[in-house]
């Protein structure tokens, strides 16, 4: 499968800035996955998403190498137009990204910028509202919405756009647990029915274990490690490079300690599994 994203050698650093924000950062991601992206504020995770969605080099000014190649197009040599229909972007805080005053005319806001005929807009709107299971909230105001609905607006707008690679940056922070789990679901079911690549900032991880293919740390502008999730969570550097390693984990890694060993837990990175496998051995 072809890759949607390489990060070949990439390293920039700020004006002003006594050092690199990335540094000879390398990554590469195949069409489809779901790659969550963890490490300590200030490791440089920011840094790489505006390298990726084009900001930087093309609004931030610095001093850049390497390259970055989004659907096989380096981005230094792609104009913000072409990569805004190839990379959709969903901040932190949804707050951000919706100022219409309809639902509807907001996941439009983006195909009217770009110029998209009527009838094509009217598709790709009715078709982001479905996929987000939104449909019924078209005509409200934006502010009168709860965060979780604000963040699935948010989404649609971006899904409207048909990108093929959608960033998402921190996208629970501001949501109760029975909606972040609720949006999580919904980026795995995005994932199966549309093929659409994510790369996830994310620090409560133990809400993503399950539907991530790939788990990879950064810190001070380097990659540090890389693998699944059960690989990561069980590699005894993950905590000393600012890892939130989840509950399940940790309780898992004891009983590895005490049994047969990491193999035995390959599979059990959710509380549900875990407790099954608790009770079967207790029985």
């Amino acid at each position: 499968m072809a890759d949607i994203l390489r990060v070949e050698g990439l390293s920039f650093r700020y004006p002003d800035s006594p050092k690199s924000a990335v540094s000879d950062f390398e990554l590469s991601i195949p069409e489809g996955e779901i790659v969550v992206l963890a490490g300590p504020s200030g490791c440089g995770k920011s840094t790489l998403l505006r390298a990726v969605n084009g900001l930087i080099p093309h609004m931030y000014g610095g001093e850049y190498s390497g390259d970055v190649l989004v659907a096989g197009s380096s981005v230094k040599s792609s104009n913000m137009r072409d990569l805004a229909q190839t990379v959709g972007f969903l901040f932190q805080n949804p707050e951000n990204q919706i100022f219409m005053f309809s639902v509807e005319r907001d996941v439009a806001f983006g195909l009217e910028n770009l110029g998209v005929p009527r009838e094509e807009m009217r598709a790709r709107v009715d078709e982001a509202l479905r996929l987000l299971r939104i449909g019924d909230l078209a005509q409200r105001a934006p502010h009168e919405l709860s965060d979780g609905q604000k963040q699935r607006v948010a989404l649609a707008g971006v899904l409207a756009m048909r990108p093929k690679l959608v960033i998402l940056d921190e996208p629970t922070s501001l949501l109760d647990p029975k909606t972040a789990s609720e949006l999580v679901a919904l980026v795995a079911k995005l994932r199966g029915e549309l093929g659409t690549t994510f790369v996830v900032v994310e620090h409560r991880l133990d809400l993503l274990v399950e539907v991530a293919d790939r788990l990879v740390v950064m810190d001070g502008g380097r990659k540090v490690l890389e693998g699944t999730p059960m690989d990561v969570l069980f590699d005894n550097e993950a905590e000393a490079h600012g890892v939130a390693i989840p509950a399940v984990a940790k309780v898992q890694r004891l009983l590895a300690e005490r049994e047969a060993g990491k193999a035995a837990a390959a599979k059990l990175l959710t509380p549900s599994a875990l407790a099954l496998a608790v009770e079967g051995r207790l029985t």
